[in-house]
C-alpha cells in the first residue's frame, strides 16, 4: 500500500495508524468513530489531537489558525472528556459533553469532534448512554476514544468503532528520540529500556525530576539490602520518594485550581458559582490523588526493575540490564547477593503496586513491602 501523503504527529512510529488516518483523510471520508488502542506513552492522545486539528480544519479559510486552537485547548468545535470519576467514566462525564453536544450544529467549522480519555473505564450505563451517537451521529460528528487496555473496553462500544493500533515503541527508537532532544546517550538508552516502550515515560525519566526519582529508588532498594527500609513513617528510605509523590499532587491540584479561575472569569457575575466551585474543587482533589498514586506506581515499578537489574548482574547477564547508566553502582550492589530471594523482591514490588490499585491503603502497603524486603534481601537475610 502506497504510503499516505499525510502523516500525523503521533503516529510517526506506528505504521498501522500512520496507514489507515493517512488514507482517510486523503479520501475526505474519516470514520465517525475510532478507537485508538495501545500501552500508554504510545502516542495515542498525540494523534487525537493531530486527527482533531486536521478535521476541523478542513474547508476553513484559515486552516493553521484552526489547527493551533485545536493544538490549545480553545476550539469550539473540539470536546476533549477526561472520566471525573476516581476509577470509572461518569454518566455526567458524557451526557451534556458528548450526548447533547453532538446533536447541536458546530459553532464554526463543517464538524464537532468528541475525544474521550480512558474509554476502558466506561460502564454499561455509560456506554448504553453513547451508544445512539456511536450508532447514528450526525454527518458532522466524528468520536475518538482513547484505550490503554483494549481488553476492558465493553464489546458494544468497540464493535462500532474502527480500531487503531499504536504499538509500543522499541527501545532504540526512544533513544534515539531522546537524543534528538539533547539527552546524553548513556542516559537516553537507559532511560528509554526502563520506559518500556513508554515513550512518554521515557522522557520523565530524562528529565531532572526523573532523575531524581530514580534517585529516591535507588536509595530506597540500597537501604533495603542494608535492612533498613522500614516502617515509612518513621524512617527515611522512604522520605523522598513520598515527598516527591506529594510535590507532584500539589502541582495537579493547583493546574485544576488555575483551570478553574480561568474558567470562573467567564462566567456571569450574577450567576451562582458555588456548584461549579465545588465541582473544581473535588476534580482538583481528584487529579492530585490520581498524581501522587502515579508517582507511587512508577517509584514501585523502578523498585521491581532495579531489583531485576541486580538479577541480571548477578547471573553474570549484564547485557539484559536496563539502567545501563548504574551499571558501577548495580554491580556494588548486587555483590554476594541470592538471585533466588532478588527475584522474590521483583515480585513483592509488584504485589505493592497491586495493592494501591486496589485500593489498599498506602501506609499498610508501604509497610507489608518495608518488612519484606527486610527479611527477603536485608543484610541478615
Amino acid at each position: 500500500m502506497t504510503e499516505p501523503a499525510l502523516v500525523l504527529e503521533g503516529t510517526e512510529d506506528h505504521p498501522h495508524a500512520r496507514m489507515v488516518l493517512g488514507a482517510a483523510l486523503a479520501s475526505g471520508s474519516p470514520s465517525h468513530a475510532y478507537l485508538f488502542h495501545g500501552p500508554p506513552g504510545t502516542g495515542k492522545r498525540t494523534a487525537a489531537r493531530a486527527l482533531a486539528a486536521e478535521l476541523l480544519s478542513e474547508r476553513e479559510p484559515d486552516p493553521e489558525g484552526a489547527r493551533a486552537r485545536v493544538r490549545a485547548g480553545t476550539h469550539p468545535d473540539l470536546t476533549w472528556v477526561r472520566p471525573t470519576g476516581a476509577h470509572v467514566m461518569r454518566v455526567s462525564d458524557v451526557d451534556e459533553p458528548v450526548v447533547a453536544a453532538a446533536s447541536r450544529t458546530p459553532f464554526e467549522a463543517a464538524r464537532r469532534v468528541f475525544v474521550l480519555e480512558r474509554a476502558d473505564t466506561m460502564n454499561d450505563e455509560v456506554a448504553n448512554r453513547l451508544l445512539k451517537t456511536l450508532e447514528e451521529p450526525a454527518a458532522y460528528v466524528h468520536l475518538i476514544l482513547l484505550t490503554d487496555a483494549l481488553g476492558q473496553m465493553l464489546e458494544t462500544v468497540v464493535s462500532r468503532c474502527q480500531l487503531v493500533r499504536f504499538d509500543p515503541l522499541p527501545a532504540d527508537r526512544i533513544a534515539a528520540i531522546l537524543e534528538g532532544e539533547g539527552v546524553e546517550s548513556t542516559r537516553a538508552c537507559a532511560c528509554a529500556r526502563l520506559a518500556l516502550g513508554n515513550l512518554t515515560r521515557a522522557r520523565y525519566l530524562a528529565s531532572d525530576d526523573g532523575n531524581g526519582l530514580r534517585a529516591d529508588v535507588e536509595r530506597l532498594v540500597r537501604d533495603a539490602l542494608a535492612g533498613e527500609a522500614r516502617d515509612p513513617r518513621e524512617g527515611e528510605s522512604w522520605a523522598p520518594l513520598l515527598t516527591r509523590a506529594d510535590a507532584r499532587r500539589g502541582a495537579a491540584e493547583e493546574d485544576v485550581a488555575q483551570a478553574a479561575r480561568d474558567r470562573l472569569e467567564l462566567e456571569p457575575r450574577g450567576r451562582d458559582r458555588s456548584a461549579l466551585e465545588r465541582e473544581f474543587d473535588e476534580a482538583a482533589k481528584r487529579d492530585g490523588r490520581r498524581a501522587r498514586t502515579e508517582v507511587l506506581d512508577l517509584g514501585l515499578e523502578l523498585a521491581a526493575l532495579t531489583f531485576r537489574d541486580l538479577v541480571c548482574v548477578e547471573e553474570g547477564a549484564e547485557a539484559a540490564v536496563l539502567a545501563i547508566d548504574r551499571s558501577p553502582e548495580l554491580a556494588g550492589m548486587a555483590r554476594g547477593r541470592d538471585a533466588r530471594r532478588l527475584r522474590e523482591a521483583v515480585e513483592r514490588c509488584e504485589d505493592a503496586r497491586l495493592s494501591l490499585e486496589l485500593n489498599v491503603t498506602e501506609e499498610l502497603a508501604l509497610t507489608a513491602l518495608s518488612l519484606r524486603l527486610s527479611r527477603l534481601v536485608g543484610s541478615a537475610a
